[in-house]
């Protein structure tokens, strides 16, 4: 008799690294509100437990994945939307590094020698999937394409407080010149091309993304806010108004794993207004990062809840 376990193992999806992605950040989030408002470190902490137990699971779940279900792995790297997160893989123990670097720095040093080469390594075969033989048709393009250079941005976060400037420079760099290309790519298919899938609808959310964490990394960087800085928190807030006009159409979908596309970028432009907040002293930011963080810790519940939910009724690990 097979074991139903089993059987549902092989439809763990890669996107369930983006349920980490989202957690990382709204732990890190929780962290720079609880430094604005000279709290303590209980929420986010709180954050953190629960983020190393869901990283925990979910490395374990895909590793058995591929392990005793290769072809399904293959099958999901072969998909043509499916490609696109792979690279979530590193970039939630790039954050999970992230979280760590207060509270433990010799592991979070440790995270980010193995997360950094595996994002490289991740980075190069999805691009050179994108450019190979296949034929990828314009409604394979979401921004989900967004991944893997928003990956390679957030390696700076955590790279230069660890003493790798050189290496920070040549992964936000690689980032923010393929999220100009892809942002390109995607406005016109966005615009000029069929809606999104459902299920992809809520991937919109990642546009917020790049600008943001893009932000984060040049300060790291430059050591500060500078005229560049600028731009990307701006096109952040920018991209937070147009997915914000888009939100109540997107809340009235079927419930999906991709609405956890919604959690990691809200993250990010929060952690951004309180970062620039305090690096300038402008009591305007940190207003928008507490009303952000407010909206964050609505939508984290809310995720867990519907997850927690579906899991319930055993409606995620299902066949697509």
């Amino acid at each position: 008799m097979s074991d139903p376990t089993q059987s549902r193992l092989q439809y763990v999806p890669v996107t369930l690294f983006t349920v980490v992605m989202g957690l990382c950040g709204f732990t890190l989030a929780l962290r720079a509100g609880e430094n604005s408002l000279g709290l303590t470190h209980a929420a986010s902490w709180a954050a953190h437990s629960l983020t190393m137990a869901v990283f925990a699971a979910v490395a374990l779940g895909y590793l058995a994945k591929a392990i005793r279900h290769p072809a399904a792995v293959a099958a999901e790297w072969r998909h043509p939307v499916k490609l696109a997160f792979f690279p979530a893989i590193s970039i939630a123990l790039v954050l999970m590094s992230i979280v760590m670097l207060a509270p433990a720095p010799a592991i979070a040093h440790v995270m980010w020698l193995i997360a950094v080469p595996m994002q490289l390594v991740l980075t190069l075969a999805v691009v050179s999937g994108w450019i190979s033989a296949r034929a990828f048709q314009h409604g394979h393009l979401s921004p989900a394409w967004f991944i893997p250079a928003v990956g390679n941005v957030i390696v700076a976060i955590a790279g230069v407080p660890l003493g790798y400037p050189e290496i920070s420079w040549f992964f936000t760099s690689v980032g923010l010149i393929f999220w100009l290309v892809l942002l390109s790519l995607v406005m016109n298919r966005l615009i000029f091309h069929d809606p999104l899938p459902e299920r992809l609808q809520p991937s919109l959310v990642i546009l917020i993304a790049p600008p943001s964490v893009g932000f984060l990394a040049w300060v790291q960087l430059v050591g500060g806010v500078d005229a560049f800085a600028h731009v990307l928190l701006n096109c952040a807030y920018l991209f937070t108004l147009i997915v914000a006009v888009q939100l109540p159409r997107l809340l009235k979908l079927q419930f999906s794993l991709s609405f956890w596309a919604l959690s990691f970028p809200m993250a990010g432009v929060t952690i951004a207004s309180f970062t620039y907040a305090e690096a300038v002293g402008s009591p305007g930011h940190r207003l928008i990062g507490l009303a952000l963080l407010g909206a964050l810790c609505v939508i984290i519940g809310g995720l867990l809840w519907r997850t927690l939910k579906a899991l319930r009724a055993d409606a995620i690990f299902q066949p697509d």
